[in-house]
């Protein structure tokens, strides 16, 4: 197992923390410094053992030979901004952001004293904090790198090795394509699932009975619309024109389905829900 240098770990919800609690549990940090700006959230975290060094400055990363951000995409940008004069020479910095395009552009202005990895764990829950954190959130999901023009083969390897030593599984994949899988992959999804509640709730406000008989199938569909909000705007707009792109060509064939069901065609009908139904029962073998 790999012992990795001093880590300096910038937000610590439920992404860092849970990459703090999975490293200690692995024993393969010599020392993690946890960086967030909300004391209450140091505490936690130095109680559960998931850090050694609390700060609530970005410049307690001057130390780490590892950077990891683990924020908002926004802020994460903000973040590389401030590491150009706060990271030491030769650190990697490697963010877990869900858009990458602007990170990487970001990250390709770092100093050439600084190595960069782009890099985006496919996983995460409704809720956000640190109180939500595990250690077996990255077990056997997806960690998608994205390499940068500060991205050297080492710092491929170790950006690498650190997610596989948290469990996950690597692979690597162009900023630009990234964004646009993930568009329709995560991002619609969860459009999806704000549209649909917002739209039960507007029914709901004329008849209070919806809420007592909804039942499983609508919790299950609306699941992703508890996301936090904060997050999720940030990725929206930051991969704005994948993301309407979808919602478009979305909205284009829910339309043709509305036409179907409103004409009874019950065979074309039949033949898209049986083809959507095949595409989901064979993502259930993977």
């Amino acid at each position: 197992m790999p012992v990795f240098p001093t880590l300096a770990i910038v937000g610590l919800g439920l992404m860092g923390g849970s990459l703090a609690l999975a490293l200690k549990e692995k024993n393969t940090a010599q020392k993690i410094i946890g960086i967030t700006r909300t004391r209450a959230t140091l505490d936690a975290a130095l109680q559960r053992g998931a850090i050694d060094m609390a700060s609530d400055s970005l410049d307690a990363a001057r130390e780490a030979d590892i950077i990891v951000l683990a924020a908002p995409v926004r802020t994460i940008l903000q973040h590389i901004s401030n590491l150009k004069e706060i990271a030491r020479d030769g650190a990697l910095v490697l963010d877990m952001g869900s858009t990458k395009r602007a990170i990487v552009n970001a990250m390709n202005q770092l100093p050439e004293r600084l190595l960069a990895v782009g890099g985006h764990p496919m996983c995460g829950k409704e809720v956000a904090g640190f109180e939500a954190a595990e250690a077996a959130l990255y077990q056997n999901k997806m960690f998608v790198l994205t390499p940068t023009e500060r991205s050297t083969h080492n710092a491929l390897h170790i950006a690498r090795t650190l997610a596989e030593t948290i469990g996950s599984r690597v692979i690597e994949l162009d900023a630009a394509r990234h964004d646009e899988i993930v568009a329709a992959v995560s991002h619609l999804p969860y459009i999806v699932a704000s549209n649909l509640a917002a739209t039960v709730d507007e029914f709901a406000r004329t008849d209070k009975v919806v809420w007592k008989i909804a039942a499983s199938g609508f919790r299950d569909t609306s699941r992703l619309a508890a996301s936090d909000v904060q997050m999720m705007l940030d990725i929206l707009l930051t991969n704005s024109e994948n993301v309407a792109d979808l919602m478009r060509a979305y909205s284009r064939r829910f339309g043709e389905l509305a036409d179907l069901i409103y004409d009874q065609d019950e065979e074309t009908l039949r033949e898209l829900l049986e083809g959507a139904a095949q595409v989901r029962r064979e993502l259930n073998k993977e």
